[in-house]
């Protein structure tokens, strides 16, 4: 087994729908596994749908631990997962993606929507800022995100980014065990200047 010290937990932003095609769901349980195999637990936004739900379940099948957030206004639209380790009810997605971040050493967007965007663009919004310096990967099923990778190369070519921030993306990959090696042996940027105390922000 790998050295995980640096990653107890880590934090899975994904979709609540399982998506059209049936490898979707595959790569999540692999990864459910491949997280409890690195003696690692599961931070996600404590639905019992979608890909939140089948990697939740696939965590707790193998019995490794799981926490999920989720706001009492979502807890009947995304049917809040009954069998957690822990469910934390916050009260805005605001304070469900505070901390969700706040719980987890690592971050990995799987194939989602809006929401996923959402968590995934506001926690690499974080690291450009300094408030984290937490390795961030994508898990690009059957290139699922190359659209959104090439859109964000775009970005750069505009120099709205730099390429500093290109590489907050520390790691894409279709499989789930190369992208978890890849974010155990992730080593911060030293270019990312820590702007904010993140116990202030």
């Amino acid at each position: 087994m790998a050295d995980t010290n640096s990653i107890q937990r880590i934090c899975v932003f994904c979709g609540s729908n399982p998506g059209t095609r049936s490898v979707y769901t595959a790569v999540a349980q692999q990864l459910g596994k491949a997280i409890v195999s690195h003696g690692m637990g599961l931070v996600y936004g404590g639905g019992s749908i979608g890909l939140m739900g089948i990697i939740a379940d696939a965590v707790l099948k193998e019995k490794g631990n799981v926490i999920g957030v989720i706001p009492h206004a979502l807890s009947s639209r995304e049917f809040a997962h009954p069998g957690l380790t822990e469910l934390r009810m916050v009260s805005s997605m605001h304070e469900r993606k505070a901390m969700m971040a706040e719980l987890s050493d690592a971050f990995i967007a799987m194939p989602g929507g809006f929401g996923t965007f959402d968590e995934l663009f506001e926690i690499l919004t974080w690291a450009q800022l300094g408030i984290h310096t937490k390795p961030i990967g994508l898990l690009n099923v059957e290139g699922y995100f190359d659209l959104l990778l090439a859109f964000i190369s775009h970005v750069l070519q505009e120099r709205f980014i730099q390429t500093k921030h290109r590489q907050l993306i520390t790691t894409t990959s279709n499989d789930p065990e190369k992208l978890l090696q890849s974010l155990i042996h992730h080593k911060p940027p030293k270019n990312i200047p820590q702007l904010i105390d993140w116990k202030e922000a």
